[in-house]
C-alpha cells in the first residue's frame, strides 16, 4: 500500500515570537523598531512598521546603538551611545550565544527564529534515540545548539569560516562543545549533493537559505534559481522515519504558500502534514507584530 501525500494546511499560520529574558521588541513605528538585546537597546530600520510608535521620542533617543542604512541592501553603519562591548552573552533555553553588532544590521542571530527553535526543541525532545539533524546555512549556530541540547546529533553547514568560528564559540559558551555536532564549512548545495551520492540520511533537516550568497570557493547562491534543486535533494536525504523538514526564507517575492507547494511537490510519498505561513516578531504589548520571514514545514 502506497504512502499518501502530505496533508497541506488550507490556511496560513503565524509563528509568533514574543520576548524572553534576553530579548524584547519594545516598540516599533515610523519605519524603525526598538529592541532590547540583553543589556542594550537597539534601533534598527523596519520598513513594515508603518504605524506610529507608542513610546516617547526620549526612549528611542536613549538607545545604545542605532543602525543607519546605506543604499546597498542590508548594509550601513552603527552609531553608538557610549562604548558597548564588542560581544556579550545571551541565551534562549539551554542555548547560549554571543550577540554582536554586525555590518549587516543584525546582531549575529535572528530573534524571530525563536518560534522555530521552540518547535524544533519540542519535536526533538519527544523523539526516540538520538535523531540526526542537518542544519543548512546554519550561520552562528543557535538552531544547531537548540537541537543538540534536545538530544540530536547535528551536522551544521555554513559557507562562512567566520560564522563557523562564532558557532563553535557559542557551543563552548553553552557547554555543548562535547555534544555530537559536526561543523562543516562548505557550500550547502555541494555538501548536499555529496551526501546524496553517499546515501546519507537524516531524521530532520533545517533549511534557512539567504536570498543571495557565495560559497567558500566562489559558488553563487540565488534563492529562486537554486532553492528548487536543493529542496529536491534534501527530500532524498530524509530517513525512512524522518520527523521534519523545516524551510525558512527571507525574500520579498516569496510566500509561505509557495514554500508549502515546493515541499509538497518533493514529498508526495511521505505522508505527514505541511503547514506554512509567516514568522513574526510581537511587541511587548502583544497587539502589534512585524512579519519577518516565511516558512513551510513538513512533519511526519
Amino acid at each position: 500500500m502506497s504512502t499518501p501525500a502530505p496533508v497541506v494546511a488550507d490556511l496560513p499560520g503565524a509563528m509568533r515570537t514574543t520576548g524572553w529574558a534576553d530579548y524584547a521588541l519594545l516598540d516599533s513605528g515610523g519605519g524603525r523598531k526598538l529592541e532590547r538585546y540583553g543589556p542594550y537597546t537597539v534601533v534598527r530600520p523596519e520598513p513594515q512598521a508603518m504605524w506610529t510608535p507608542r513610546l516617547p521620542d526620549s526612549a528611542w533617543e536613549q538607545a545604545d546603538a542605532v543602525f543607519n542604512p546605506s543604499d546597498e541592501e542590508d548594509a550601513g553603519n552603527w552609531r553608538f551611545k557610549g562604548k558597548p562591548q564588542e560581544s556579550w552573552p545571551m541565551a534562549w533555553g539551554e542555548a547560549k550565544f554571543h550577540a554582536r553588532f554586525t555590518a549587516f544590521r543584525h546582531l549575529a542571530f535572528f530573534p524571530e527564529q525563536a518560534a522555530n527553535w521552540a518547535w524544533l526543541d519540542e519535536r526533538l525532545r519527544a523523539a526516540h534515540g538520538q535523531p540526526r539533524v542537518l542544519n543548512l546555512f546554519g550561520y552562528t549556530g543557535v538552531a544547531s545548539l537548540v537541537c543538540a541540547a534536545a538530544g540530536a546529533h547535528v551536522t551544521h553547514v555554513d559557507a562562512s569560516k567566520k560564522a563557523i568560528g562564532w558557532a563553535r564559540e557559542n557551543a563552548a559558551l553553552s557547554g555543548l562543545e562535547d555534544r555530537p555536532i559536526r561543523w562543516i564549512c562548505e557550500d550547502a548545495r555541494r555538501y548536499v549533493q555529496r551526501e546524496v551520492r553517499r546515501g546519507s540520511r537524516y531524521d530532520g533537516i533545517i533549511l534557512d537559505p539567504p536570498k543571495y550568497g557565495r560559497g567558500p570557493d566562489g559558488e553563487v547562491w540565488r534563492l529562486f534559481e537554486n532553492l528548487p534543486e536543493l529542496a529536491a535533494l534534501c527530500s532524498e536525504l530524509l530517513s525512512e522515519n524522518a520527523s521534519f523538514l523545516l524551510l525558512n526564507a527571507y525574500a520579498e517575492r516569496i510566500s509561505g504558500a509557495a514554500l508549502s507547494s515546493l515541499l509538497a511537490s518533493n514529498l508526495e510519498d511521505r505522508g505527514g502534514s505541511i503547514d506554512w505561513g509567516e514568522l513574526t516578531l510581537v511587541e511587548d504589548k502583544q497587539d502589534r507584530q512585524i512579519g519577518m520571514s516565511f516558512y513551510g514545514r513538513w512533519a511526519s
